[in-house]
């Protein structure tokens, strides 16, 4: 495997082509704007969401999308999760029929409230879905870009091929594992960008460690409730994909989805967090779909469900901690069976 395509110039997008590059792949990083794509040939550096990184000699950019995939052994797809459909259509008949396609978009479909592996096998031909592979963990970009030691996981339901992605990905400062849990891996990722909305708030309002450590632990719990009712292994959520990524999530300062937790606890409106940002925080547009998910399953989500009025119901934000902590008392681990019997 030596030459590599990447969809997605984004923060992560971008980090995972410099990390392939700089392990002697041939990378060609896909940008759809002829501006930036010519800026990021110019500087050699991606100033929008990566700046002072500098490219290696071996990676390009291109807005031809059949060029960054065709023939390429691995493709990556890294794009905010709505987008990742018509992303994936655009490139299905130009991928070659023995490549990789693994995804590090975390989120779900509004509307279908798929998966991306689902979103992809939609899109992809039936040779290829078998080739799909999912990437996630605790990975804030730029700590990987500069090379600091760090971990992640592909999932796929083929072995194989799960495998000759972390053969790719792996060095020695970027550890990857492997995973045949699917749905738990993706479902993590996702998920958790909700509860770092709620960290971030927890932060804003000075509410302490106790707080925000009782808030991830019971966002963890839900996320393993959903997980578990839609099929997943319950381990995985104590994994990289799950415990790993919702840690560095709601406690790192560059993480977008804290980000607008911080801007909502000192008043500002949603519309106007997001509009003053550049990259996506997934966990805006996964609060809506994870609350219908839920239902769709008939599992108990408060904290999510509670998220959601704030962002999109006008509930007020401290009202709505006043009432999750005064829910009915219960066992800890009530609705968590499917960990405990694991």
């Amino acid at each position: 495997m030596r030459r590599v395509g990447v969809i997605g110039t984004g923060a992560w997008g971008t980090t995972l082509a410099i990390l392939l590059a700089n392990k002697g792949f041939e990378t060609t990083l896909w940008e759809h704007r002829a501006e930036r794509d010519e800026a990021m040939e110019r500087d050699r550096e991606n100033r929008d969401f990566l700046p002072d990184i500098p490219f290696p000699f071996s990676l390009r950019v291109t807005t031809k999308i059949g060029e960054a995939v065709e023939g390429r052994e691995l493709v990556l797809l890294v794009t905010p999760a709505q987008r990742l459909r018509e992303n994936v259509r655009a490139i299905a008949s130009s991928v070659a029929p023995d490549a990789i396609l693994l995804c590090g978009s975390k989120g779900l479909e509004i509307g279908s409230l798929k998966r991306m592996s689902e979103v992809m096998a939609e899109e992809l031909p039936e040779g290829l879905r078998e080739r799909i592979a999912m990437l996630s963990g605790p990975n804030i970009a730029r700590e990987v870009a500069k090379g600091l030691p760090s971990a992640a996981v592909i999932a796929a339901r083929d072995r194989a091929v799960a495998e000759a992605a972390r053969e790719a990905l792996n060095t020695a400062t970027f550890r990857v594992y492997t995973s045949s849990d699917v749905i738990g891996v993706e479902l993590s990722g996702a998920l958790k960008n909700i509860i770092a909305l709620g960290a971030g708030a927890c932060d804003g309002w000075g509410y302490g460690e106790n707080a925000k450590a009782a808030f991830m632990t019971r966002g963890l719990a839900e996320i393993a409730r959903l997980g578990i009712a839609c099929g997943a292994n319950p381990l995985t959520f104590i994994g990289l994909a799950g415990m790993g990524d919702l840690i560095a999530t709601c406690a790192s300062p560059l993480s977008r989805n804290r980000y607008v937790g911080l801007e909502i606890a000192k008043g500002r409106k949603l519309d106007d967090v997001l509009a003053g940002m550049k990259s996506v925080a997934e966990g805006v547009t996964t609060t809506k779909a994870a609350r219908e998910l839920a239902e769709r399953y008939g599992v108990e989500m408060p904290i999510t469900a509670t998220i959601y009025a704030v962002l999109f119901e006008g509930k007020n934000a401290r009202q709505g901690v006043i009432e999750l902590m005064l829910r009915d008392p219960k066992e800890e681990l009530d609705g968590t069976h499917g960990i405990i019997n694991s």
